[in-house]
This record gives C-alpha cells, structure tokens and sequence, in this order.
C-alpha cells in the first residue's frame, strides 16, 4: 500500500531539511527526485547547497515533470518540489491554470499508483498576500489548487513554522 506526506510552509522554514530526515528514518537509501530547472546563477547556488546536504545515502534523480516514468515499489521517495514541477508545467503551458491543474492531477495520480511512500515537499506561495502581477496570481492560484488536492490524497501532512514541524493531518 502507497502513503503519502505532504510538506508543507513558507521559503525558507525548513520544508526540504524536514523531508530529507523524515525520508532517512524510513529507509536507508531513500530516492531524491529534483524537479527543478535551473533558472539563473542565484538558482544554480540554491541547487548546489541542496545537493551538497544530502550524503552518499541519497539517490537523486532530476525529473522536471514527468515522475511517472520512474518505479519505485517498496521503496521511499522524497520529491523537492512541487512548486518547482508545478511552475515547469504552467511556464510550459503559457500560463494555462486549468490545463497545467489537469496535468498535474493526471500525472500525481500515475505517478502515486505504486506501492512506495512519496513524501511530498511544496511552498505555501498565497500566504505571502495577493501579487499586483497578473502572472504571479494564477500561478498562486494554482499552486493553492494543487495543494489542496494533494493534501486531500495525503495521508499526513505537516505544516514547517520556523524549522518546527506541525502535524495537520
């Protein structure tokens, strides 16, 4: 049987440090899926430190969209992010919320019919107040909606407050 973790919090509150120690407690070889692409120089150093953190014990596949293509039975997954993955299907998309809500639901769906634990790690990007920029408010839109869905899936779920893991489901 799947179980899924959602993790979820602000930039910067210890979402990924969280799930990566959560990940090592189940397994002794957890996978790491990276779904981001490199944006600019200050990205790339973001990326760096991530993957600087995470020891010999990790096995790290970069997968910007299509987790699906990866099996992974009896075995632990943490995926950093979904907001990243979310944001390659909506950029890819032109901006279409609905289309890139429907991808996602799709491939989250085939991607969690297999027996692993998925853990989950995404950004609370509304709680910051609602952008001016017409771009930034769908995409916090659908970040929101695909959240939402995946917590309605997750067996648990945590919210990070300053480092501190607080268990909402």
């Amino acid at each position: 049987m799947s179980k899924i973790i959602l993790i979820t919090g602000g930039q910067r509150s210890g979402k990924s440090t969280y799930g990566e120690q959560l990940a090592l407690e189940l397994a002794d070889r957890p996978f790491y899926i990276a779904t981001s692409r490199i944006w600019d120089k200050e990205h790339e150093l973001r990326i760096r430190r991530h993957q600087e953190r995470r020891g010999e014990e990790w096995t790290t596949i970069e997968e910007e969209k299509f987790l699906s293509k990866h099996k992974f039975v009896d075995k632990v997954v943490l995926i950093d992010c979904v907001t990243l993955w979310t944001t390659n299907f909506f950029f890819d998309l032109e901006n279409n919320v609905q289309e890139s809500l429907r991808l996602l639901k799709e491939e989250f769906n085939t991607f969690t019919d297999q027996e692993a634990t998925f853990i989950f790690v995404t950004n609370e990007v509304g709680l910051g107040g609602m952008s001016t920029n017409d771009i930034q408010r769908k995409f916090a839109d659908l970040q929101g909606w695909f959240n939402q869905y995946i917590a309605s899936k997750a067996d648990e779920v945590f919210m990070m407050v300053c480092g501190i893991p607080q268990k909402i489901k």
